[in-house]
């Protein structure tokens, strides 16, 4: 990964909400997943997603769009909500599948059950 890059990343945590060692673990974790940190090198040239790595058949695009529908589990606090913060959004979903890749099945049963409430039979 280039400086560039690097700096980019840690900007883009800060931006997130993230304090400087939290964005530094964040560029380290990139680091040492050289599939995300293809993915991630893509987005930044491209500002489009590769979606070429998978951590338990889910790409960074699948995540982004689960955390869009999720916000709507929390609508009744905006603060924790990430569709209007572009920055805070594509840094989560980076940073969710590079924890995915640890505990993908905590990560799967969020995916499962933490949706919105706008389709039938969801109560």
């Amino acid at each position: 990964m280039t400086q560039e890059i690097r700096e980019w990343a840690m900007r883009l945590a800060e931006c997130a909400g993230q304090d400087r060692e939290q964005a530094q673990a964040f560029v380290e974790g990139l680091e040492n997943c050289r599939e995300l940190q293809e993915e991630f090198c893509y987005y930044y040239a491209h500002q489009d997603f590769l979606c070429q790595y998978r951590v338990a058949g889910y790409t960074v695009a699948d995540v982004l769009v689960w955390q869009v529908d999720h916000f709507k589990a929390f609508l009744d606090r905006p603060e924790d909500m990430n569709r209007y913060r572009q920055d805070r959004l594509v840094w989560s979903a980076f940073h969710t599948l590079l924890e995915m890749r640890k505990q993908p099945e905590r990560y799967l049963t969020k995916i499962r059950e933490e949706t919105g409430t706008d389709y039938a039979g969801k109560y």
